[in-house]
């Protein structure tokens, strides 16, 4: 059984860090990446990376955070630096088994994880 968990958010203050994680089981995946969706908006592309280690950022994001993958462990990271109000959302880990114009579009993903609240005060 495939299975995505991420864990690792929480509530901070504004300009404070925090890491997440995804442990993927089952399988490793070509392609694992970061959405989120804020209350009331639309699920937004945050950042992906392939198995060899090709990374895409949304435009927004690439300053503040940062995505990794440790693949002897199937697990990805995503270490968020200096967090705004307006980055409060549900994160959530997807994995495919693809890997196409670096994976932008959540109809690449066939797995997906609960999600892990992250709130940010300001």
């Amino acid at each position: 059984q495939v299975q995505l968990v991420e864990s690792g958010g929480g509530l901070v203050q504004a300009g404070a860090s925090l890491r997440l994680s995804c442990q993927a089981s089952g399988r490793s995946f070509t392609a694992m990446a970061w959405f989120r969706q804020a209350q009331g908006k639309e699920r937004e592309f945050v950042a992906s990376m392939s198995y060899s280690g090709g990374i895409t950022y949304s435009d927004s994001m690439k300053a503040r955070f940062t995505i990794s993958r440790d693949n002897a462990k199937n697990t990805m990271y995503l270490q968020m630096n200096s967090l705004k109000s307006e980055d409060t959302a549900i994160y959530y880990c997807a994995a495919g088994p693809y890997w196409y114009l670096g994976n932008t579009s959540p109809d690449l993903y066939t797995h997906w994880g609960q999600g892990t609240q992250v709130t940010v005060s300001s």
